[in-house]
């Protein structure tokens, strides 16, 4: 196996400004990204890519012990970019180099609570017969359960199933992305995005690592989760 390691983060962040290397728990957020993938990269291999459009986060990454040699064109530093094409810019890199690699581990810096044992449990469940290995959790609101959607006469059906569930844990499980790890299949993504998909592995994380750091009041809570730990 040689990961490709792409670990994104853009200067614009709009729900934390600065996130990227905001200070929790004593280090920079991409701090734990950086480490997850280091470690994982002694045991698997592969090359570390830091996905930045930023001089003051590419600063950070080197501080945290990994060489930045790509910097992301500013094309693609919009919050309305897509990780398709983040991903694909930094494989073009990477093949433009030579780095030779078989799947793609993307880390968000927007996951601190994720483990290094979830990288390499994730990266254990990859084959090159899948499109993806993606983290996910239990999901708080259910479709069949407490989920509904407006007909055309503004009335409310459930979104899936007969709506006869009286208790939740009566009614079949979902699951969501928790947005911590992806293991992409490089031809996968070459020919369709994320969302087209077909052969999608989940790896389950709990909930309590599960954090996706978006707004204000999640910074909040990731800092008092690190201050319990």
């Amino acid at each position: 196996m040689k990961p490709l390691y792409i670990i994104p983060a853009r200067g614009g962040s709009k729900g934390i400004p600065r996130k990227n290397i905001k200070s929790l728990g004593g280090r920079p957020l991409i701090y734990y990204s950086i480490d997850c993938a280091a470690k994982a990269a002694e045991r698997f291999g592969g090359y570390i890519l830091v996905s930045t459009d930023d001089d003051e986060i590419a600063d950070t990454a080197r501080a945290c012990g990994i060489e930045v040699g790509y910097m992301r064109p500013a094309s693609l530093g919009a919050d309305t970019t897509s990780s398709r094409d983040v991903i694909l810019d930094a494989m073009g890199w990477a093949d433009g180099r030579g780095i030779d690699y078989d799947c793609v581990v993307l880390l968000q810096p927007t996951s601190p609570l994720r483990t290094c044992e979830d990288v390499a449990a994730a990266l254990e469940m990859y084959s090159p017969d899948i499109d993806m290995v993606v983290s996910v959790c239990e999901a708080d609101a259910n479709p069949y359960y407490n989920l509904f959607e407006a007909d055309a006469d503004g009335f409310l059906n459930i979104c899936k199933g007969p709506g006869t569930y009286t208790r939740r844990q009566d009614a079949p499980r979902v699951l969501e992305y928790n947005g911590a790890v992806y293991i992409i299949n490089p031809a996968s993504l070459r020919r369709c995005a994320l969302g087209e998909f077909k052969r999608r592995v989940p790896y389950l994380m709990p909930q309590s690592r599960s954090i996706d750091l978006d707004t204000p009041n999640d910074w909040q809570w990731a800092e008092l989760l690190f201050k319990k730990s």
